[in-house]
């Protein structure tokens, strides 16, 4: 899941900590693919109208 596609959804990064119920540094420190754990917590949370892309964090992908 993109960073971009989140903020867009939620409108700021401080709307998304608080949907996740972390801090607003933590969501600024995110790369633009965002950490997988809170990727599948905003799917659930978003009743999937956001959605994990799994090739995003296919570990043997990674090296290609």
């Amino acid at each position: 899941m993109l960073k971009s596609t989140v903020l867009k959804y939620y409108g700021t990064g401080a709307a998304v900590a608080r949907a996740l119920k972390i801090s607003s540094a933590a969501v600024t420190q995110w790369p633009e693919v965002i950490p997988e754990k809170q990727a599948y917590r905003l799917q659930i949370l978003t009743k999937r109208v956001l959605k994990v892309d799994p090739s995003l964090y296919d570990k043997s992908a990674a090296g290609r």
